[in-house]
């Protein structure tokens, strides 16, 4: 099982609106609005680092109102 925390920023006034569409996607364990550099974090899972790449390429950068996203996949050293 593969982790990550996916960084997202937003139009203005859209925060709220994406972590509510992005928590009903499939993989996703958490979606919370942040204040900071960035708008929304998302805590999602997938079975193998390509499925992970797909979820966040084909369903989470499709969500209205994301600008840009930046995935940190977690490591266990």
């Amino acid at each position: 099982m593969v982790q990550a925390y996916i960084l997202i920023q937003t139009e203005v006034g859209k925060a709220t609106i994406v972590a509510e569409t992005i928590a009903k996607i499939p993989g996703v364990i958490q979606a919370e609005d942040v204040t900071g550099p960035y708008d929304v974090i998302v805590r999602a899972q997938s079975d193998t680092v390509d499925d992970l790449g797909r979820m966040v390429v084909a369903k989470v950068q499709q969500v209205d109102g994301i600008t840009r996203t930046l995935t940190c996949p977690v490591v266990h050293l």
